[in-house]
C-alpha cells in the first residue's frame, strides 16, 4: 500500500516517520508513506496520474479547502466543514475515485477533551483556514462558542488588531489554527496581546514542530496551561489509517 502527504512545504512533518514506525510495529511489508510537495493544487491530476499505485494520502496546508473540486465525493463531516485532510483512493472500472474525509475532527476532539473545563465556554480561534474549520466544528458540537480571528475578517470574525482586554478575558480557550511558528520559522507567532493572558487561560497550538512554539512559550510565561498539536496529529493519522484500510478491503471485495 502506497500512501503519502501533499502540501507545499513538508520539512516540518512527522507523518512519514509516524507511519513508517507503524508499518514496522505491524510487520507490514510493501507499505510506504512519502512526502509529496506540490507548488499548486492544479498539479494534483498529473501527480495522481504518475502515482497510480497511491491508495490514499493526507492533505495539509494550504490545500485542505482548494482540493475539494478535485474530489469525487465528500464524507458527511468533510462536506459540512468544507475542508479535507485525508483522501482515500479506489478504482472502479479502471477509473480512479477520490473520497475526501476530515480526520482532523476526531484528532482534535480526542486531544482537546481532557483539557476542557467549565470555564471554557468561549474559544478564540486564530486563523480561518481548513484546520480552523475542523476545530470550530468540534468545539461548537461540544457547546463551546467560537470567535474567529483573521487578517482579513469576514462578517462575524474579528481582526488581530481587535483582540483587546475584553476579548481575551471572555475567551479562556485560545487555539492557534495557523501554521505560524512551524519549523523552521520557529520565531513566528500569532499577533495577539500575550500580556493579557493569565493562569485562567488554556492555549492549544495545532503546530507540533517545535514541541514548544513561541505562542505556547509566551502563554506559559503568563501562567496559562498549554498543549501542542502532536496528539492531534497521531489521533487523526490513526483515523486516516483506519479509513485507508477499510477502502482497501472494499477494493478487494468489489
Amino acid at each position: 500500500m502506497k500512501l503519502g502527504l501533499i502540501g507545499t512545504s513538508l520539512t516540518h512533518s512527522f507523518s512519514k516517520k509516524y507511519f513508517e514506525q507503524k508499518f514496522v510495529n505491524l510487520s507490514l511489508k510493501n507499505h510506504s508513506y512519502e512526502l509529496f510537495e506540490l507548488k499548486d493544487i492544479t498539479e494534483l491530476p498529473n501527480f495522481l496520474d504518475t502515482n497510480k499505485e497511491l491508495r490514499g494520502f493526507n492533505v495539509t496546508f494550504p490545500f485542505k479547502e482548494n482540493i475539494l473540486p478535485f474530489l469525487d465525493k465528500l464524507d458527511p463531516e468533510a462536506n459540512q466543514i468544507g475542508a479535507v485532510n485525508t483522501v482515500s483512493v479506489c478504482w472502479k472500472n479502471n477509473k480512479r475515485f477520490l473520497t475526501g474525509h476530515n480526520t482532523d475532527v476526531i484528532g482534535f476532539r480526542k486531544s482537546i477533551k481532557p483539557f476542557l473545563a467549565n470555564t471554557h465556554e468561549r474559544a478564540l480561534l486564530l486563523g480561518t483556514g481548513g484546520a480552523s474549520k475542523a476545530v470550530r466544528y468540534v468545539l461548537e458540537s461540544l457547546g463551546i462558542t467560537t470567535l474567529l480571528v483573521s487578517r482579513q475578517p469576514k462578517k462575524g470574525e474579528i481582526s488581530y488588531e481587535e483582540i483587546n482586554d475584553y476579548v481575551i478575558k471572555y475567551h479562556k480557550l485560545i487555539v492557534n489554527c495557523t501554521p505560524l511558528g512551524t519549523f523552521p520559522e520557529v520565531t513566528n507567532k500569532p499577533n495577539i496581546p500575550y500580556s493579557l493572558i493569565n493562569e485562567s487561560h488554556m492555549l492549544m497550538d495545532l503546530v507540533y514542530n517545535p514541541e514548544l512554539t513561541e505562542f505556547l512559550k509566551l502563554g506559559k510565561e503568563q501562567g496559562a496551561s498549554t498543549t501542542n498539536g502532536l496528539s492531534m496529529l497521531y489521533n487523526q493519522a490513526d483515523e486516516a489509517w483506519r479509513i485507508w484500510n477499510e477502502t482497501s478491503q472494499q477494493n478487494r471485495t468489489s
